[in-house]
């Protein structure tokens, strides 16, 4: 009878930790259930410190999914070691566990003693996901009011303390240093024309960092930090608590966050960083910013920046992000100046909590369009296809691995002869030889030998047709990288630029830029790409007259 496969699901939060429900006591408790009943455990999927809320947040446990619907290991189960640790959502733990029958695949809850694959098993599962999911409702809607019920008496209610205050005995204390930091962001608000994004490059440009906090290790202010500084209301010494609910999708389960118009707003026993002068101010030209930078682009979503992201800064290494600079038409203020596309560090402004004086910005379309010649005139080259095709059949060799398994499955064979050689010896014994106990013992000791080495030999020809299987399929998708290589500058001809985009994302790992024109007045530094095709620096000329350097380093992401 063939063995059965699973994979292994743990998920542990903070309290069960502690509680001694870590990740290695679920999973000895599965695996010694697993050896009881024979099952063969191929992978185990771990999430540290996760909440259960929903499956969305749990990488490893999306990844399983994904894996068993790609039926990637053709498992026969998911073990757990209690229904709670595969989902706390009805919602969510039915629909996995319908992606995973559909694969053939059955939930086993190793301490519930609940199986899907039974009729019985499924039922309990349902409805003890929807007692779960009560249960967490109920716990967090305990939890919720008695936070409320300290904001009501001025307290801090918990989450990190919020920049210019520091937690202690959980309470809300003025840091002086940080506060200093604080009050100038109200300071130069209130009282100048600049805004949140002016501030931040003021403050990056001073060199004041923001204090580094759990939740956030940005260096510096971003302009959204800011904005977040301006509009609590706790640096003026209040205590508000529910300015942001969650609701859930009945139907989808997916949780959305908005802002609530009920919220409490009381006074905090903490001391105020911020008078109710300044705050007041401040509250005042914020409202009225909202109103006056409330616009609409008038050209938005009109480009396709067919390299945004894989251009690299050549100062921070960040991604260059595709932009377009809209100009007012001062004479005629309905009409606007031909729009200017560009690409732009994404930290060359200072507002996003990094520092880069990469402040250049590069034309879409020349920048495009050197990228594209090169790898045009990369491809065209007489020996490009031929060294393409040469490395992509080097990759694909499977010589060596069918020489292995035609070995493997002869040493089967042989071994197999034996056996049923020494079955025969077996079974022409003379029970009236007065060696005939001893013979046996032997004979039997010896056909244990070549069973146990019977089904050793058999797993390496499975490991090595897989292996074999492996290669082939990557042989598929070599030969498909190649047809679109070798007829790269048709397909740019034809192709959208959405089309463009795709295939540039599919092809190339990252674009190095020099942080200035070189003397070619090219760009484009080095390209590299996602394919382990070709490993050698290519000197090739994008004209007639002026050669450059592209160092095609095609590696495998």
């Amino acid at each position: 009878m063939k063995r059965k496969k699973a994979y292994i699901y743990t998920r542990v939060s903070t309290t069960m930790q502690v509680q001694g429900f870590s990740l290695d006591a679920q999973e000895a408790k599965i695996q010694q259930y697993a050896n009881a009943f024979d099952i063969e455990i191929v992978k185990t999927y771990q999430d540290a410190g996760k909440s259960g809320k929903t499956m969305l947040g749990r990488t490893e446990f999306m990844n399983m999914i994904s894996d068993i619907e790609a039926e990637k290991d053709k498992v026969d189960y998911v073990l757990v070691f209690k229904l709670s640790r595969f989902g706390r959502n009805a919602a969510d733990t039915l629909k996995s566990l319908a992606i995973m029958e559909s694969h053939g695949v059955n939930l086993i809850c190793v301490d519930d003693g609940l199986d899907s694959s039974k009729d019985s098993g499924k039922l309990v599962i349902t409805i003890l996901s929807a007692v779960a999911e009560m249960e967490r409702e109920n716990i967090i809607s305990q939890a919720m009011e008695g936070r409320r019920q300290k904001a009501r008496a001025g307290q801090w209610n918990g989450g990190f303390a919020p920049v210019g205050y520091s937690l202690v005995n959980g309470q809300l204390q003025v840091n002086h240093e940080e506060a200093e930091s604080v009050k100038m962001i109200f300071d130069l608000f209130a009282n100048s024309d600049m805004g949140t994004i002016a501030i931040a490059k003021h403050l990056a440009n001073l060199d004041i960092k923001k204090p580094i906090r759990h939740n956030s290790t940005l260096p510096y202010f971003s302009s959204s930090g800011i904005a977040r500084i301006l509009d609590n209301p706790v640096y003026n010494g209040k205590i508000a608590f529910g300015r942001r609910e969650s609701t859930r999708d009945k139907i989808s389960g997916e949780t959305k966050v908005t802002q609530s118009e009920n919220y409490i707003l009381t006074d905090g026993i903490h001391e105020a960083i911020i008078d109710d002068e300044t705050w007041k101010k401040v509250r005042k030209k914020r409202e009225a910013n909202a109103h006056k930078y409330k616009r609409e682009n008038p050209n938005k979503g009109d480009s396709i920046y067919i390299l945004s992201g894989l251009i690299k800064c050549p100062l921070c290494h960040a991604g260059l992000y595709g932009n377009k600079s809209i100009k007012r038409n001062k004479n005629k203020k309905d009409e606007y100046y031909k729009n200017y596309y560009y690409y732009a560090c994404k930290h060359r402004k200072h507002v996003d909590g990094h520092k880069c004086t990469f402040n250049k910005q590069l034309k879409t379309g020349n920048l495009d369009h050197e990228v594209l010649s090169i790898i045009s005139k990369l491809v065209s080259r007489p020996d490009f296809a031929r060294k393409l095709q040469e490395k992509i059949n080097i990759q694909v060799d499977t010589s060596r691995i069918d020489s292995e398994i035609e070995q493997y499955k002869s040493l089967f064979r042989q071994l197999s002869a034996t056996k049923m050689n020494l079955i025969q010896q077996i079974d022409s014994l003379n029970f009236e030889d007065p060696h005939f106990q001893q013979k046996s013992i032997d004979l039997d000791m010896r056909l244990n030998t070549i069973y146990d080495k019977l089904a050793d030999v058999e797993r390496l020809i499975e490991t090595s047709e897989s292996k074999r299987e492996v290669i082939l399929k990557d042989k598929m998708t070599a030969d498909n990288i190649y047809k679109i290589l070798v007829n790269f500058a048709s397909f740019m001809d034809v192709m959208e630029d959405i089309d463009k985009k795709r295939l540039c994302q599919m092809l190339i790992e990252k674009v190095e830029i020099y942080d200035d024109k070189n003397k070619a007045g090219r760009w484009v530094k080095a390209i590299h790409f996602k394919l382990p095709i070709i490993e050698e620096d290519l000197e090739i000329s994008l004209d007639n007259s002026t050669p450059v350097e592209c160092v095609a380093l095609l590696v495998k992401a």
